[in-house]
């Protein structure tokens, strides 16, 4: 299925994190946390400005950006969860 994110916002696809600790402990799954970093699937045209302009996007689809613990709004897609949330709801993207 497409889907657009209207103005400013955008869709993102969860990364998961390792499933085991650095000393090589499997950490259960009921213990993780949600991780806080994802890759942009999709992003709006940007919001508009008081004179009726497009502000332009600073993400694109592709790149992995980390966001607020408790940001965005869960949904499914074609099977898979996904996160919407508002470009401001970003807090960085990582460097490739």
């Amino acid at each position: 299925m497409a889907f657009t994110p209207l103005h400013d916002r955008v869709l993102v696809r969860r990364i998961e994190s390792d499933e085991k600790t650095k000393g090589g402990l499997i950490i259960p799954d009921n213990a993780k946390e949600k991780p806080a970093e994802g890759e942009i699937v999709a992003v709006g045209a940007g919001a508009r400005d008081e004179n009726g302009g497009r502000v332009a996007m600073d993400v694109k689809q592709g790149d992995k950006v980390l966001f607020g613990k408790w940001s965005g709004t869960e949904i499914t897609l074609d099977g898979e969860e996904l996160l919407i949330m508002k470009e401001s709801d970003i807090l960085g993207v990582i460097a490739a």
